[in-house]
This record gives structure tokens, C-alpha cells and sequence, in this order.
């Protein structure tokens, strides 16, 4: 279990290429991106539930606390590198390897994993969400500190917009479009 703690605390000094790559000098880590999405999911899922909608909050944190571990080993693969790898299968193969240390929840940690990249759950579909709409967030951050040209980020609002959970944050997203605007 040791070694899985210290890889997973590799992710605390990976910074996130793609905004590297976009000129963020100093950019936030892969722990900074996974510990807000797991945050955002911790509230999205309690309101859901507040709405009358059966999410298993326990699970979905569970998801997003594990969403990006594969990056521990594979790095943070930016989408240009992405036209050369298979980043899915890279992530899956590390993910296997990396819960390989806790044998006895490997199989349904690693199923959970699968949930989120294969969105075959709704706290699969919900950690998905939440990792466009802190992707969104982060994108804004950076804009008001002064950086450009991260439009495609932005473009993740797309996807938040044709989720299934949209009718239930309408307002949040209305909201985050606004920030652009301004």
C-alpha cells in the first residue's frame, strides 16, 4: 500500500500540460485538478440527491479520487500527444498496475475507474461532469490572471451543456458562460 501512496503523491508535483503547453508558466498539478473535481462532485451529487435522484455519493468521491491516479505513471498526456497514444489504454494499463499494491480492492477500484473513462455509471457520468466543469473553472482562473488562447478548454462547456445532469445545474453552467462573457 506504501508505494501506492507514494506514487499517487507524484501527481502533487505533475503540472497539468495542457495548460503548460498554453504558455501557464507555473500551472496547477494533476492533485490540484483531482482534489477540486473531487470536491465539485462532493456538492453536485449531495444536490442531486437533494433533488430526489439516487447517487451514491461514497462511490462517486471514490471515482473522482481515482480518476486521474493513471497519470502517476503515464503523465499528463497533452491532446497533441494524444494523436500518437492511445492515452485510455495507457491510463488502464497504469491504473491496473498501480491498485495492483491493494489486492484486495484492486478488481473494485479499478471497475471504478472504468465507470468515469467508459461513463457507464451516473457517478461514472457525474465525475466526468465535474472534470469538464473544474477544467472550465480552472480555464477562467487563468484568463483573469492575464493568460490567453485557451479556448479550447473552454470548448468543454459543450459537453457540460449536453449532459445529462444540465437540467439539474442549468443555472451553474448559465453562470460559467457568463464569467466568459465578462
Amino acid at each position: 500500500m506504501l508505494r501506492l501512496f507514494i506514487e499517487a503523491g507524484k501527481l502533487k508535483r505533475l503540472p497539468r500540460m495542457g495548460w503548460l503547453l498554453r504558455g501557464v508558466p507555473n500551472p496547477e498539478s494533476v492533485a490540484d485538478h483531482s482534489f477540486r473535481v473531487a470536491f465539485i462532485t462532493l456538492f453536485l451529487s449531495e444536490e442531486l440527491r437533494n433533488r430526489g435522484i439516487d447517487v451514491n455519493v461514497e462511490k462517486a468521491l471514490k471515482i473522482a479520487l481515482l480518476h486521474d491516479l493513471g497519470e502517476s505513471k503515464i503523465t499528463d498526456l497533452p491532446l497533441d500527444a494524444q494523436r500518437y497514444v492511445d492515452k485510455r489504454k495507457a491510463e488502464k494499463k497504469a491504473v491496473m498496475e498501480l491498485l495492483l499494491e491493494i489486492e484486495s480492492k484492486s478488481l473494485e477500484y479499478f471497475k471504478l475507474f472504468e465507470e468515469y473513462e467508459e461513463e457507464s455509471s451516473l457517478e461514472g457520468r457525474l465525475v466526468k461532469f465535474a472534470d469538464k466543469l473544474e477544467m472550465v473553472l480552472q480555464a477562467y482562473e487563468y484568463e483573469k490572471a492575464g493568460f490567453s488562447n485557451l479556448e479550447e478548454f473552454w470548448s468543454a462547456l459543450e459537453y457540460l451543456k449536453k449532459s445529462e445532469f444540465h437540467k439539474y445545474f442549468q443555472e451553474l453552467i448559465d453562470e460559467v458562460e457568463k464569467l466568459r462573457k465578462n
